[in-house]
């Protein structure tokens, strides 16, 4: 059973015979499908049914000669909004089934994000072709928990100087990653200055009193983030087989915007735009042709 199916709310869905019945309906009255003809081992084809808004299960596999289809994995996701990114991308199949994973490298966010790939079977069939130049790419999370936390009071003067340090900060990575010494001085500088500032007021404040924001990995699995954002915008949606209540919400996490989807019983506190959002996410992604 996959961990994340509660986030899409199937949360009671806890035999196989009950997921077998999903996996059919998926394949019976699916909403999206698409195929890969030319497969090397034979006709790949991935089904999507939606159970929500912008979320449900995918289910993945291939025809034999005589038309008959294998399952070979399923998945549940969530479609996020907007473009997030239009960094390179670089995209790789898993060793054990025709799944992908891709990485990116955003200067906002510090690190080397790596997601889940969503469709499959249009990026085999647009792989064939030559790619041109970076694909636009959109990231949303399903979280498996997470809580409210009341946002960190700011005035519009710290709000601004922090923008504009971020724009430096990213300058300076870009800088740095193309070999410019000064720039790799003055980024060692400043984590410095930051571990100084946080080892003053750690001792009188609480953490995430002076952590506006992170996105760090979670655990060993290289597409699961612990993250804390602000809440840009919340809606609550219904699972219309389950009728399980799901939290939609836009987070700005490092300068990063992207959607995020959780099972409301997973949710601890109420959602509000402003307040902050903490808890981990398994990251997908939808590359735009």
């Amino acid at each position: 059973m996959h961990s994340f199916l509660k986030a899409v709310g199937f949360s009671k869905v806890t035999k196989r015979e009950e997921m077998k019945e999903i996996i059919l309906d998926v394949i019976k009255n699916y909403d999206e499908k698409n195929v890969v003809e030319d497969h090397p081992d034979g006709v790949f084809a991935q089904f999507s049914r939606f159970y929500g808004n912008d979320c449900g299960i995918t289910v993945c596999g291939q025809y034999d000669d005589d038309n008959r289809f294998h399952v070979e994995y399923y998945y549940p996701f969530f479609r996020g909004s907007g473009i997030t990114t239009q960094e390179q991308v670089t995209v790789e199949r898993h060793a054990d089934k025709d799944a992908f994973s891709a990485a990116c490298d955003d200067l906002r966010i510090g690190i080397t994000l790596i997601f889940y790939l969503q469709n499959v079977a249009e990026y085999m069939k647009e792989s064939k072709k030559q790619l041109t130049g970076n694909q636009p790419l959109t990231l949303s999370g399903l979280a498996g928990e997470g809580k409210i936390l009341f946002p960190v009071l700011k005035d519009k003067e710290a709000v601004k100087v922090e923008q504009e340090s971020s724009k430096n900060r990213s300058s300076m990575i870009a800088a740095a990653r193309n070999g410019d010494e000064e720039a790799m001085e003055n980024l060692t500088m400043e984590e410095m200055d930051t571990y100084s500032m946080i080892s003053n007021r750690i001792l009188h404040e609480d953490i995430l009193s002076i952590v506006d924001s992170y996105f760090m990995p979670y655990g060993i699995q290289c597409d699961q983030y612990s993250i804390l954002g602000e809440i840009i915008e919340y809606h609550t949606v219904q699972n219309n087989i389950t009728d399980e209540e799901l939290v939609r919400m836009t987070v700005e996490c490092n300068n990063i915007q992207f959607d995020i989807c959780i099972n409301r019983a997973d949710l601890l506190g109420d959602p509000a735009v402003g307040r902050r959002f903490k808890g981990t996410i398994w990251l997908q992604g939808q590359l735009h042709f």
